[in-house]
């Protein structure tokens, strides 16, 4: 088990202290929970998910719990939903979890660790090699850790022209999250990188800024910016998931039948999600290409040289940054190229 002292995270007053508040209001209302997801609309893929585990949660509770569910930017946005869920002011989110409290959660975007849909279902099955390091990586932070929600492997999606290799990939700018190691590893690959909040992305591709999005599945490319790209090339680089998480103290204060409701629900949606994913995310491809989009796939010699590009210059990064434990257990587990 992977464990760091929680007294070592710097947790904001502003939200310790709404936590407090808000502990002091669940003594009269320990049936109303927060359910939460920070960058995805009610009406997509991840929104619906939101709901639907709610749902299934105030089922299996008897109706003692009570789900208020909040989307895209209702709470605010990324880092705030998720500095909610670490003080109790949120208790339960899906999400695309923030490395600020904890470099260690950076693992689950280690570049090419995996490159194909089995490899990444084996290791983020119940009791895959990822799972392990997340429950005690979660944990620290006084978080339950109760499973993935796989979306696919992200790619590069563009404007005017499409990057196969790092000499053309160089005369292109591209937007990446701004979290380690996203821009480190489209650096890695010869592009030029602005790290952008989701919020300013359209904008930044309006103007220029960028050529392109780095970083997401090709769901939101299409959702989002169809009529401003022309190419999304799926350079596999991370495997993508949102993952069900939970506050600790939150689920402590809960009943046995409430407990196991949360738990419940929580693994009805993992084994749902990594049924459906795959074929929600070739749909997404199929719906991208009738929109007008051209849609490019890395052959095996082009994947090869991306991705041992990527673990060259990347990895010894984050062994730096994550620690030996971690990317020891990365680098035993990864596929082989």
């Amino acid at each position: 088990m992977i464990k760091n002292k929680i007294s070592q995270i710097q947790i904001k007053p502003v939200f310790l202290a709404a936590a407090l508040s808000f502990s002091a209001g669940n003594a009269l209302a320990a049936d109303t929970l927060k359910f939460a997801i920070d960058s995805s609309p009610k009406d997509a893929p991840a929104g619906q998910a939101l709901t639907e585990w709610s749902e299934l949660v105030e089922k299996y509770s008897d109706g003692e719990i009570e789900a208020r569910t909040y989307y895209q930017n209702e709470l605010g946005g990324q880092q705030e939903v998720f500095d909610l869920l670490v003080t109790g002011d949120v208790d339960a989110m899906l999400t695309w979890p923030m490395t600020s409290y904890d470099k260690r959660i950076g693992v689950v975007y280690a570049p090419y660790m995996v490159t194909n849909w089995d490899q990444a279902l084996q290791a983020y099955a119940k009791d895959g090699w990822m799972n392990g390091m997340l429950e005690g990586i979660f944990s620290d932070l006084g978080i339950k850790f109760l499973g993935p929600w796989p979306e696919g492997f992200n790619g590069v999606a563009t404007r005017g022209q499409v990057a196969l290799n790092p000499e053309e990939a160089r005369e292109l700018t591209v937007r990446t999250i701004p979290v380690f190691p996203f821009p480190q590893t489209m650096q890695s690959l010869g592009y030029r990188t602005a790290s952008i909040d989701w919020g300013e992305v359209y904008t930044a591709l309006q103007t220029g800024v960028v050529d392109g999005d780095s970083g997401n599945v090709i769901y939101w490319d299409y959702e989002y910016f169809r009529d401003t790209l022309d190419y999304y090339l799926r350079t596999r680089h991370m495997f993508m998931t949102a993952m069900f998480l939970v506050n600790e103290q939150t689920l402590e204060g809960l009943n046995e039948n409430q407990r196991e409701a949360i738990e419940r629900a929580s693994r009805e949606m993992v084994a749902k999600q990594f049924k459906e994913a795959q074929k929600v995310d070739q749909m997404y491809v199929e719906k991208a290409i009738e929109s007008g989009m051209t849609y490019v796939e890395l052959d095996a010699e082009q994947l090869k040289a991306h991705a041992e590009l990527a673990r060259i210059n990347v990895w010894p990064l984050m062994r730096e940054e994550l620690g030996d434990e971690i990317m020891d257990i990365v680098e035993s587990n990864a596929n082989q190229l």
